[in-house]
C-alpha cells in the first residue's frame, strides 16, 4: 500500500510540475508584453516598467523567474486581472466553487439515474427495459452539450416559463458570499425569505445540471449495463446457480460489489468531461464559474488570468483523477495485479 501511495504522490507531483512550467512558459508564448502577462499591469513609464521588472525578478535569469513564480503560487501571490485589476486568486476563488457546485450536482445525478438504470438493464438485458434504456443511452450520448442547453432554454424557459434562463439566483436575493456554494451561503445567511431564496436557487439549478448531467448519465449506464453483464457471465455466478440460489440473491451478495468496482475509476475519467461541458453550459447559461470566467478571459485577451485560470483548473482535475485512481487501486488490489499482468 506504502508503494502504491508513493507511487500516485510521484506521479502527482511530476504532472503538477509539468502544469506549472506550461503556465510559467505562457507568459513568454502569449502575445504581448511579457510582463503585463506576468504581473497583470500595463507599466505606465518606463519608471515603473523597471520596478516591475524588478520586483517579478525579469531582470534575472529565467531559472530565477520560475523559482520566483513557483513562491507567488503557493504564497497566494497570483497577480492580477489584466482587465479588472482585481486579484486573480479573489476573482477564482469566487468563480470556482460555483463550478464545483455545479460538475458536483451534475455527477450526482448522473450516479442516482445513471447507475440504478445500467444495473436494470443489465439484469434483464434483451428484454423490452433494456432495450428503452440503451436507447435512452445512445440518444443521450448523441446529443452535443450546448445543444441540449439551448433545447432546454427554448422548452422551458422562452415557451414554458417553467425555469430561469441564467444566474445563479435572482438578483432581489442578496446573498452574502462565504463559501462559494450558493445553497450552502443560503442556508448559512441572515436573510428574509430564506426559503425562498432556496427555492429559487434550486430553480436556477436545474437547466445546467441537466445539461452536463444527461450525457454522463448515459456513460454511466452503458458502462454499468455492460459491467453487470460481463460479471453475472461469469463462471462462480454459475456455480452459485447450480447450488440453488436465486438470481436476486446472487446478484446482491456477488453481482452487485463486484460490478460496481470498475465504476470508480470511470468517475475519475469524467472528471474532465464535466469540467468541459461545464465551460459551455456555464456560457450558455450565465453561470458564474470558473469556465465561463476563463472564456470572458480569452475574449479580453487578459493574459494573466487565462494561464492562472488554466492552471488552478488543470491541477483541479489531475489532484482529483489520480486521488481516486488510487482509492479505486486500494480497494481493489487485484485489478492492478490484473492490469500490470496483462501489460
Amino acid at each position: 500500500m506504502l508503494n502504491l501511495l508513493l507511487r500516485y504522490i510521484n506521479l502527482m507531483v511530476l504532472t503538477i510540475a509539468i502544469l506549472i512550467i506550461i503556465s510559467f512558459s505562457l507568459a513568454y508564448v502569449f502575445p504581448g508584453d511579457t510582463l503585463t502577462n506576468i504581473s497583470g499591469i500595463v507599466p505606465q513609464s518606463n519608471e515603473q516598467r523597471v520596478a516591475l521588472e524588478a520586483v517579478f525578478k525579469l531582470d534575472r535569469s529565467i531559472f530565477v523567474q520560475f523559482w520566483y513564480y513557483i513562491e507567488n503560487l503557493i504564497s497566494g501571490d497570483w497577480g492580477v486581472s489584466s482587465s479588472s485589476q482585481i486579484s486573480l486568486l479573489e476573482e477564482i476563488s469566487i468563480a470556482f466553487p460555483a463550478t464545483i457546485e455545479l460538475i458536483t450536482y451534475a455527477l450526482l445525478v448522473s450516479i442516482f439515474i445513471g447507475i440504478p438504470l445500467g444495473f436494470i438493464g443489465g439484469i434483464w438485458h434483451h428484454k423490452p427495459f433494456d432495450f428503452g434504456v440503451v436507447t435512452f443511452s445512445v440518444v443521450s450520448y448523441s446529443f452535443p452539450v450546448f445543444w441540449l442547453a439551448l433545447i432546454f432554454i427554448t422548452i422551458f424557459s422562452l415557451q414554458l416559463g417553467y425555469l430561469p434562463l441564467s444566474g445563479r439566483v435572482n438578483f432581489l436575493y442578496d446573498i452574502p458570499h462565504s463559501s462559494g456554494f450558493i445553497l450552502w451561503d443560503i442556508m448559512l445567511a441572515d436573510i428574509p425569505d430564506k426559503k425562498d431564496a432556496f427555492k429559487d436557487a434550486l430553480r436556477h439549478l436545474i437547466l445546467p445540471t441537466a445539461s452536463i448531467a444527461l450525457v454522463t448519465t448515459a456513460i454511466f449506464i452503458r458502462f454499468t449495463r455492460r459491467s453487470i453483464m460481463d460479471e453475472m457471465n461469469k463462471g462462480y455466478i454459475d456455480a452459485a446457480k447450480s447450488r440453488g440460489f436465486t438470481t436476486k440473491q446472487i446478484f446482491f451478495k456477488h453481482g452487485l460489489r463486484n460490478s460496481l468496482l470498475p465504476i470508480l475509476p470511470l468517475m475519475a475519467m469524467q472528471i474532465s468531461t464535466l469540467i468541459t461541458n461545464a465551460m459551455v453550459v456555464e456560457t450558455i447559461f450565465s453561470w458564474p464559474g470558473i469556465g465561463n470566467w476563463i472564456i470572458q478571459a480569452i475574449y479580453q485577451r487578459d493574459y494573466p488570468a487565462i494561464r492562472i485560470g488554466m492552471l488552478v483548473v488543470s491541477v483541479f482535475v489531475v489532484t482529483l483523477t489520480i486521488t481516486i485512481e488510487f482509492i479505486s487501486r486500494a480497494i481493489d488490489p487485484a485489478r492492478d495485479k490484473f492490469q500490470r499482468g496483462a501489460v
